[in-house]
């Protein structure tokens, strides 16, 4: 791999230490947290029963983290916060609220079928601005840009979006008329549709194309919903003459929730690409810095999806599956052997760009049964040589094509993409 750019890993005894993570992993402009359990540092147990104490417990190890490396919860550009019951989010949200003054992150809400820890009824991880950036990098005080739009849904608790250094991270956007508030009548189709709607109009409210997404996460109500979503997303996907002559199609994750706020059936989220960056980086032509997206041979394809899409000094891989990239089919065998396989792929797709597992910054697992977690584990600690990526492991319902488990990353990319190098 070229370049210098320097990946930074570090845990503090201030907050739960994890031996299958590292609580921070930085690169470049941005670090990432690692999911925080209602986890009590001082005892390794979890704090209470009550979902308000669970959560503050959340974001003080969060907190502890983020000041662990000289930050402050104000750096926070993304929350992804999973709940055991999608009833509880008032009682999060009061607690959340108390930790971000005069600013508020953009977030994703959805209730998973189980976490990590028995007890646990919820977690939280983050994405945080890095205005330092890594060795050798130079400090910079770069301007993070959080913004909101008439034209999609407003929250309370959350921004549409915040933009730093080279990328834009939206809020998930429920199936919301913006001018009513309600969600739109129909079925999952007529829901999706204005998902992606509402993104498009934030994206547009901040003078970006919607072929600068580069990964989409979709949550799910009902995963035997796919097809009739797909069919609405290949409407939105690829949005110009240049993108559809290169058939490009942003990375993408599909996760099956239990449920969804407003008991929508489905909620989406993106992250797009920045060219001109935020102040006072120079603003460049949008194009100037190229999105860069592969497919190789040796992982499966998808028709929807790309496998690896390269902006700046990121790569975000698509979903994997257990699948055997020559016949298609789900690998045999348990758990153990389906994991090995999704992380194969990965590493397949990784090695195809001219990097290497352990270029990774961040890891998402999804389980059929949380159970199964340690196999996973005790797999997944051989992909890495060095410091572990930040992770996030949730326990879902059902998984594409009856999976028992489902793996993306985010891969650090020294060299940048051109002519940014």
């Amino acid at each position: 791999m070229s370049g210098t750019i320097i990946k930074r890993s570090i845990n503090t005894e201030k907050a739960p230490v994890n031996s299958v993570s590292t609580q921070s992993v930085a690169f470049s402009h941005y670090n990432n947290i690692s999911a925080q359990l209602p986890v009590s540092p001082e005892t390794g147990d979890i704090v209470a029963a009550d979902i308000a104490a669970q959560a503050r417990q959340c974001f003080e190890n969060i907190k502890a983290i983020v000041e662990s490396i000289d930050h402050v919860m104000n750096d926070v550009v993304k929350i992804n916060i999973f709940l055991k019951d999608i009833a509880d989010i008032d009682a999060v949200d009061a607690v959340y609220a108390s930790f971000f003054q005069n600013y508020l992150p953009v977030r994703t809400t959805v209730a998973v079928d189980a976490l990590p820890l028995d007890g646990a009824l919820l977690q939280v991880d983050a994405l945080i601005s890095n205005g330092e950036g890594t060795t050798p990098q130079a400090p910079c005080d770069l301007v993070k840009v959080a913004k909101n739009t008439e034209n999609a849904p407003k929250s309370s608790v959350s921004t549409h979006t915040v933009a730093f250094s080279h990328y834009n991270n939206i809020s998930a956007q429920l199936p919301i008329d913006p001018q009513s508030g309600e969600l739109v009548a129909g079925g999952v189709k007529e829901q999706t549709g204005q998902c992606l709607k509402n993104i498009k109009a934030i994206l547009e409210s901040i003078d970006v194309p919607f072929d600068d997404i580069v990964k989409v996460n979709i949550f799910l109500k009902n995963l035997a919903d796919i097809d009739a979503v797909n069919e609405v997303y290949t409407t939105f996907f690829p949005d110009s003459a240049i993108a559809r002559t290169l058939a490009y199609v942003p990375a993408r994750t599909i996760v099956a929730a239990s449920a969804l706020p407003m008991d929508a059936l489905v909620q989406i989220d993106v992250v797009v690409s920045h060219g001109d960056g935020t102040p006072p980086q120079a603003v460049e032509d949008r194009h100037g810095i190229v999105i860069r997206a592969n497919n190789t041979e040796n992982a499966p394809k998808c028709a929807l999806s790309t496998q690896t899409v390269a902006f700046s000094h990121y790569n975000h891989i698509s979903a994997q599956l257990p699948l055997d990239p020559k016949t298609g089919a789900v690998v045999a065998g348990d758990v153990t052997e389906q994991a090995k396989q999704c992380l194969t792929n990965i590493k397949a797709i990784v090695e195809s760009i001219g990097h290497v597992m352990d270029d990774a910054v961040k890891i998402n697992i999804q389980l059929k049964n949380i159970a199964d977690i340690d196999a996973v584990n005790e797999v997944y600690t051989t992909f890495f040589n060095s410091d572990l990526p930040a992770r996030t492991t949730v326990g879902v319902s059902a998984i594409p094509m009856d999976a028992l488990v489902q793996i993306d990353a985010v891969i650090s990319n020294a060299e940048g993409t051109p002519p940014a190098l």
